[in-house]
Parts: structure tokens; C-alpha cells; sequence
């Protein structure tokens, strides 16, 4: 596929995204009103793995991504979070697991039969992830063989997209090889394991989000993803590819509800005219047009910076600003597209009524925004320390982190 210039799309690459676009529409968006709400939709997971798109999470770069979630959400957003948590869940499986996990359970998220989740929020650790309570309890008995090495499970996960439902979990838990971060290791938790339970929660988005219950549950080595101790980096890598593109998920949501005000305002008849012929909604319009155009150059340029290096110390900040201001953008035009439209954008089934209820989550999930600008400031600042730093301070300083 072309590469992006940094101003603007390849042909084909357009072409592809349109192609997305009508797929959503024709094929996609009659399973999305087929589900029910609240539910893992597996017709719609069946028809994205036969189309090969759950396939291209695997093998695409960062933009790429971008490119599939944004073309995705303007035309179906059920059918974009049934495709991305797919991502989000089995990703860490993919760059940290084993070669017998890859085996057991990728091919079936791949194909759409398989539904996987992302297990890392807890009641009392969102934004601040390092600090998470669920507690692995070395438990010498699971695991087999001498010594066994296995951990027991227990403690509360909550917010987690495609739970309960899902068939397997990506969870991370403290297994205390170090304070805060370093003592979190991630585990890939079948959903019938023993001690594992949960319950749906009736939450504002459409698409499955629930709690989990751990009681007990045993994990043994051959259930790591990675090494003991380094499950925040594998969170962390799994969040800075994903970053960027629910910015782009934002866009395609911003882009929708853009082109559909723009469409009403064209045609709509007040005071004597059209609605865009009043200088109040035109500006509006153009402001609403040029902030969707500004996140989506960044959302870009954050995927374009992980393509070309994605263990770049500036990748986290890139991708924090695209989230971040993608999500806000989305909801600034999604908002003023239903002040624009009036009473019928509120009506249950309209395109902006949907989009409304949709467009709040991304601003907290992965990442709330308030945790995206501590991400880039924290980031700023460490940039001006080491360039204030002699060469002789940041030995000493570097050694005392290690």
C-alpha cells in the first residue's frame, strides 16, 4: 500500500478506505441492527473474519489500522468496536505469547469465532493502571510437575469490553516482583476457568462491557504472556498501537456526522433560505470541518512515527495526542451536528442519536484524556530535564532508575 505523504492519502489507499466505507454500509451495518445491544454480535465477528478484515489487525501497520478503524466507523461503529476490542484483546497474545497460545487461540480470533478481551480496568484502577489490586498468589500446586510455579487469581476487573461473553481474557494482575508497575504481570485466562465469573453492565455504549469476578483462579506458567513482572509493558505496548487508532475510530465517527450536517444544512429551509446560508452555521461548519482535518493529520503522523519506529521514546507522546485530541474533536462534532440538526438528531435510530451515545466512551477508555495530557506533559518535561542535564547527572540519575 502507498505510504501516506503526511498530507495526504495514496490513490489506492483512498480507494481501499472507500471500499471499507461501502462494506460497512451494505454488509456490516444490517448484522450491527440484527444485535442486540449490550451483546457480543458473533454473525457481525463472523462476517469481519470473512472478509479478511480481523486478519488485517494482525498484519497491518499502525496506519493501516487507522485507515480500517476510520473507514469502519463512519459506516458501521458496531461493526469498528467489534473488530478493534478483537484487536485489543488478542494482541498482547500475538507480541508477548507463546508459540502454543498463538496457535490455540489466534486462528479462531482471526476467523470471527473466537471473541477475546482485554482485561486491565478495575473499580479502583482506571486511569492509574500501575495500580492495580487483583492479586496472583504463588500457589506451588498449579501448573504441574516439581515446584509447580502457578498463581491463584483473585480480586474484581470492571469496564472490560466483550465480558462477559468472551472466550478467553487477556488479564493482568500483581504477582509483586517490584512496586507499581514492575510487580504486574499479564496471563491468558480461558473463560472456563475454574473460579472465573461475571456479569454484564448496562452501560450507555451499545457494544458488551461487564465485570469480572476472580476466585481462586488457577494459572500456571504456560498461561504467561511474557515474562513475570513485565505485564505492564505488555499493556503498554498493546495501548501504543491502539492509541492512534481510536483517535481514528473518533475520526470516522467526526467525518460521518460532518458530512451528514452538511448535507442537512444544504437542503434544510429556514428564514427565508437554507440553513447554510447563514453565517453562523457556515462558520460553524467550517470550524467543525477543520478540526476533523487537524486530529485526522495527527492521528496520521502518531501512526506514521510507530510505523517508522515503534520502540521511538516519542511514540507514547504522539499517540497520547492523537487520542486525545481526536476524541475531543469527535465529541465537539458530534454535538454541534446535532445542535445543527435539531429535535430529530435526538430521536431514537437517527445517525447522530447513535453517534451521540457513541462518541462519549473513547474520551475515557484506553486512556482517559486527563491521563493522555499527563502522558505528553510528563513526556515534555522529561525532554527538557535531559537537555538541562550534563552528560556526568544523567549517568548518576539513569543508574539510581535502573
Amino acid at each position: 500500500m502507498t505510504r501516506f505523504t503526511g498530507f495526504a492519502l495514496g490513490a489506492d489507499q483512498e480507494e481501499w478506505c472507500a471500499r471499507l466505507r461501502a462494506l460497512a454500509a451494505e454488509r456490516l451495518r444490517p448484522l450491527a441492527e440484527k444485535g442486540e445491544p449490550g451483546r457480543v454480535n458473533r454473525p457481525l465477528l463472523a462476517a469481519l473474519g470473512e472478509e479478511g478484515l480481523l486478519e488485517r489487525v494482525f498484519t497491518s501497520g499502525a496506519l493501516e489500522l487507522c485507515l480500517l478503524r476510520e473507514s469502519l466507523a463512519y459506516g458501521c461503529t458496531e461493526a469498528e468496536t467489534a473488530l478493534a476490542l478483537q484487536g485489543l484483546g488478542a494482541y498482547p497474545v500475538l507480541r508477548a505469547g507463546s508459540d502454543a497460545q498463538r496457535e490455540r487461540w489466534l486462528p479462531g480470533v482471526r476467523a470471527g469465532r473466537t471473541v477475546a478481551a482485554f482485561a486491565l480496568s478495575e473499580p479502583g484502577a482506571g486511569s492509574d493502571a500501575a495500580a492495580l489490586a487483583l492479586e496472583a498468589v504463588p500457589d506451588g500446586g498449579v501448573g504441574g510437575g516439581a515446584g509447580g510455579g502457578g498463581w491463584r487469581l483473585s480480586g474484581e476487573k470492571c469496564w472490560i469490553s466483550n465480558a462477559p461473553e468472551a472466550d478467553f481474557y487477556t488479564v493482568f494482575a500483581r504477582t509483586g516482583e517490584g512496586p507499581g508497575a514492575k510487580g504486574v504481570s499479564a496471563f491468558l485466562v480461558p473463560a472456563d476457568r475454574p473460579g472465573l465469573s461475571g456479569d454484564a453492565l448496562d452501560m450507555l455504549s451499545p457494544h458488551p462491557i461487564g465485570a469480572l469476578a476472580f476466585d481462586g483462579v488457577p494459572v500456571g506458567p504456560a498461561d504467561l504472556l511474557g515474562e513475570p513482572g513485565r505485564g505492564f509493558r505488555v499493556a503498554m505496548d498493546t495501548l501504543n498501537l491502539f492509541r492512534p487508532s481510536v483517535g481514528a475510530f473518533a475520526i470516522g465517527m467526526a467525518r460521518a456526522a460532518l458530512d451528514a450536517t452538511v448535507a442537512h444544512t444544504a437542503a434544510r429551509t429556514a428564514f427565508g433560505g437554507v440553513l447554510g446560508d447563514l453565517q453562523a452555521v457556515a462558520h460553524r461548519v467550517a470550524e467543525m470541518a477543520t478540526r476533523t482535518e487537524a486530529a485526522r493529520l495527527l492521528v496520521y503522523a502518531a501512526a506514521g512515527a510507530y510505523d517508522a519506529d515503534a520502540l521511538s521514546p516519542q511514540v507514547p507522546r504522539r499517540a497520547a495526542m492523537a487520542k486525545l485530541l481526536a476524541t475531543e474533536t469527535a465529541q465537539y462534532v458530534v454535538d454541534h451536528a446535532v445542535q445543527l440538526h435539531g429535535a430529530v438528531a435526538l430521536r431514537r435510530g437517527h445517525l447522530l442519536e447513535h453517534l451521540y451515545r457513541e462518541v462519549r466512551a473513547p474520551r475515557i477508555y484506553e486512556g482517559a484524556s486527563e491521563v493522555q495530557r499527563t502522558i505528553i506533559a510528563k513526556d515534555l518535561y522529561r525532554e527538557a530535564r535531559e537537555v538541562r542535564e550534563t552528560p556526568a547527572v544523567r549517568e548518576m540519575r539513569e543508574a539510581g532508575e535502573a
